[in-house]
């Protein structure tokens, strides 16, 4: 159904880079969502009143919240989508990361409910009545909830959204939840025992688990996450495309909200080269990146020496000295600079978070088997953090 009315209503829906087509996409799913979400309370509140059950009220509680939840994520992709001001200059994107977050916390406060419950049921149970009604509602909820999962987890990848995620997760918990009611109300009726409470018990662990996941999911890209090894794949593949630029360094994704990517690099040119022609080439790739990528890019010209072959077999001989302290140690801007007494070697050194070795710590070591390996060459190291995976 969900893909039909994709058709139907969503105008250019392939065209899922165009904040407006996204917002679209959010604003269906969401409001899809709020009217499955209250159906499903009215029926299981009805059921949960006509058999006594208190996991059957917890659970059409949790589908109220849920029909809460995607009024947020209705909001958050309305607010998302709007335009840059002078106060968000980047935009509004990150709102949908922050709509996610709120879902996330509504499912753990109803994991939470839930388990409270379900202790005080499993301290003081009381008698459940089943019907075919019941559990006829149970079984049409496990549907429902599933193909709502099935539709936001599409949605999701298809618009690349934390939130749409988070919703899917969500919805795949409450399937969970509420196959595992229906299994206490079996037990009861073919063995006697009143698992109730217990049943309750296991819902909210499942619940508070599926909330923590969604709330890490979309944590993440908030506090700020490294791009995706595609991502960052593509941009070397359109920037090294260029002739003339011949290296790359100093990557940094800036992540704004879906759509909205802000990148800064390094490209090494020939420091021989005519500047004005380099720096031609350089806004060709910052404008390819744009087209191709749909980000702002940022490109800092870095020259280096490419005819002098001393210079290019002494910044290989130290790049192997840093690969045999750790294979993802690398250097870039790399010079030497020659004295009556000595040469220095100036180059930039960038330590993997994965070395658990203080900056201090790598640099000593450089300079240790830099001298060890000649005798008038002095290291003058410059220290850089990796920003991607």
């Amino acid at each position: 159904m969900i893909k039909f009315l994709i058709k139907r209503l969503i105008k250019n829906s392939d065209n899922v880079k165009d904040p407006a087509v996204r917002r679209m996409y959010g604003t269906l799913c969401s409001s899809v969502g709020i009217g499955l979400n209250i159906c499903l309370f009215a029926g299981k509140y009805l059921a949960g009143v006509l058999s006594g059950s208190i996991a059957i009220m917890a659970d059409a509680f949790n589908n109220l919240s849920d029909a809460g939840s995607s009024l947020i994520t209705l909001i958050g992709f309305k607010f998302a989508g709007m335009k840059p001001d002078a106060e968000h200059p980047f935009g509004h994107g990150r709102i949908e990361y922050i709509s996610g977050l709120a879902v996330s916390a509504a499912i753990i406060l109803m994991g939470v409910e839930l388990a409270k419950s379900s202790v005080s049921k499993i301290i003081s149970p009381s008698p459940v009545d089943m019907s075919m009604m019941s559990i006829a509602i149970l079984a049409v909820s496990v549907c429902v909830k599933l193909y709502m999962c099935s539709y936001n987890r599409f949605v999701g990848k298809q618009i690349d959204s934390a939130a749409m995620k988070a919703t899917a997760i969500d919805s795949l918990s409450d399937a969970v939840a509420t196959s595992v009611v229906l299994l206490a109300m079996l037990v009861l009726n073919f063995t006697g025992l009143n698992v109730d409470g217990w049943c309750g018990a296991m819902v909210a662990l499942f619940i508070l688990y599926a909330g923590y996941s969604a709330a890490k999911d979309t944590l993440s890209p908030l506090l700020g996450q490294p791009p995706e090894e595609e991502l960052i794949s593509q941009i070397r593949d359109i920037t090294l495309s260029h002739q003339e630029i011949v290296g790359i360094h100093d990557l940094v994704v800036h992540d704004y909200g879906p759509g909205r990517l802000m990148i800064s690099l390094h490209g090494e040119v020939p420091g021989d080269g005519n500047i004005f022609e380099l720096h031609d080439v350089i806004d060709q790739a910052e404008k390819e990146l744009k087209d191709k990528l749909g980000c702002d890019a940022v490109i800092h010209m870095d020259p280096i020496a490419t005819d002098d072959e001393e210079v290019n077999i002494t910044r290989r001989s130290v790049a192997e000295l840093c690969k045999d302290i750790h294979e993802d140690l690398s250097i870039h801007d790399f010079r030497m600079v020659k004295g009556p007494t000595h040469t220095n070697l100036i180059f930039d050194v960038v330590i993997p978070f994965a070395l658990k070795l203080s900056d201090k710590e790598v640099t000593d070591e450089i300079r240790k088997r830099i001298s060890q390996k000649w005798d008038n060459y002095y290291a003058v190291i410059e220290v850089d953090h990796s920003y991607v995976l």
